[in-house]
């Protein structure tokens, strides 16, 4: 059976209160995606989210962003006396400045209302969670500088666990709870999903920002200096999207010392992952075969070069140690071959872009054979214009040639982008997966991100109201319908 996902992220669901949550707008979008016969969510990443509101930014990669939790349960729970008033309801962009700052108030009052129980308790002396309780709430003593530019006793706590932390307890214990919270609140999620037919894909980046836990935490794990900076960082060299390539920022892995430990960061960071989704896809999957190593100096990622990872020995083990694991690559971009050797000794699902797919000199991808059935073909991501946009940015001539094309190829009817839709769930591919933005066919204002862009409006757009969203499901049911038909 081929199966159809909507990628759509949990920020830019419909709710109350200006931003996506955990509560009814969740349960409510997964209702409307079983109905319409699509079998996988795909979201991006939840983790809080750090530089830029970017989710490939985050403070961890294991805790959850508070933004998401939901207010409206909290009530219910009776740790609120009533959900609050709505606010930002309708905006269609999430003001994460703006929401926070509404929100903390009255997470804050939801904790003074919270009792502990035993499952709290257990949960709160897991080590990731007080690690990144402690990394928080010296964030917030230091006014949210980056970790680097702490007190010295504060920079390596977790080597010695010096330092008294009496004036840090209550912002640990609120940590932890919304931490707690939030996991309680995505289990409820994900097993609504499960009732309903629905798998939820997760987005795991390759990489962690310099300001985490992961790095403050882990320092021997990636190549830094004697202060903590890292010597080297992370992108990719001129492409498709810059001219200048793109200079992430992130630590460089010390490949060397994590292959002495078993590569034991990987393990725990997959194998927690594991237990909140049912695939994790691998955000710059190439990075397991090569990566792009920048020297901290160069103001760009042109100065470079390539350096092999050990991908065949981390990916082992990862397979040894976590049960039931299923992965799916990111790899989209100029690879070498070895990338998709590697991908497909483990029978990975790698990925196709509609946009990108379409030669005007030529044929499309799936009449050549590039287009395989172990894959998974979008008609656009995160990083890509949403199709209304693409469409529009063609010359007339394409634009001609591609509508006699979609009609040659039985797809003759309805709008240009109802069509190319249609065209991308008749494919052959096993998995197809379609941004919640082109079943809409919304414009270039919908797109969720510009590469080697920072800030707004980038991570930023949502919908006010699901009704859209619904009907351009219902428009699309008898095509995902016929795709899972043996």
């Amino acid at each position: 059976m081929k199966e159809t996902g909507i990628l759509m992220a949990v920020s830019s669901l419909p709710s109350r209160y200006g931003v996506g949550d955990l509560g009814r707008s969740a349960t409510e979008w997964i209702d409307h995606l079983a109905e319409n016969g699509v079998t996988i969510w795909q979201i991006l990443p939840l983790n809080p989210t750090g530089y830029g509101n970017s989710p490939y930014q985050p403070y961890s990669s294991f805790a959850g962003d508070e933004i998401y939790l939901s207010l409206e349960l909290f009530a219910e729970q009776g740790l609120l006396e009533k959900a609050p008033d709505p606010f930002q309801q309708y905006s269609e962009r999430v003001q994460y400045d703006a929401i926070r700052a509404w929100k903390e108030p009255i997470l804050r009052a939801a904790w003074k209302a919270f009792v502990p129980d035993a499952d709290y308790q257990a949960f709160a002396e897991t080590e990731w969670v007080q690690e990144y309780a402690v990394f928080r709430a010296f964030k917030k003593a230091n006014e949210g500088c980056c970790w680097l530019e702490w007190e010295l006793w504060q920079r390596d706590w977790t080597r010695d666990k010096g330092g008294n932390l009496d004036a840090y307890q209550e912002e640990i214990s609120y940590q932890i709870f919304l931490q707690y919270q939030f996991l309680r609140q995505w289990q409820t999620v994900h097993d609504y999903a499960h009732k309903n037919g629905v798998r939820i894909m997760g987005d795991v980046p390759f990489y962690v920002g310099v300001d985490s836990v992961d790095v403050w935490a882990g320092r021997e794990n990636f190549l830094l200096d004697s202060d903590g900076r890292p010597t080297f960082i992370a992108g990719v060299p001129p492409d498709y999207f810059s001219v200048t390539g793109q200079r992430w920022g992130n630590p460089i892995y010390n490949w060397e010392q994590m292959e002495q430990d078993g590569f034991a960061f990987w393990v725990k960071r997959i194998g927690y992952n594991q237990t909140l989704f049912d695939i994790i896809r691998i955000d710059h999957f190439r990075a397991f075969d090569t990566f792009w190593k920048i020297p901290a100096t160069c103001p760009t990622a042109v100065e470079g070069e390539w350096i092999e990872a050990p991908g065949y020995a981390v990916i082992d083990t990862l397979y040894e140690k976590i049960p039931n694991l299923t992965l799916a690559a990111e790899d989209l971009g100029d690879l070498r071959p070895e990338v998709l050797t590697l991908r497909d000794h483990y029978h990975l699902k790698g990925m196709k872009v509609l946009e990108f797919t379409l030669d005007f000199s030529g044929r499309f991808a799936r009449d050549t054979g590039e287009c395989k059935e172990n894959q998974i073909l979008y008609t656009g991501t995160h990083d890509n214009a949403t199709l209304h946009e693409w469409y529009g940015s063609l010359r007339t001539a394409e634009r001609r040639k591609l509508r006699r094309w979609l009609k040659k190829q039985g797809f003759g009817t309805g709008s240009i982008i109802d069509r190319l839709n249609a065209c991308a769930l008749a494919d052959r591919s096993e998995w197809v997966i379609v941004p919640v933005q082109d079943i809409m066919g919304l414009s270039g204002r919908a797109r969720m991100n510009l590469p080697s862009t920072v800030g707004s409006p980038n991570w930023e757009w949502r919908l006010p109201e699901m009704a859209g969203a619904e009907k351009a499901l219902r428009r699309l049911r008898p095509q995902i319908m016929q795709r899972k038909k043996p």
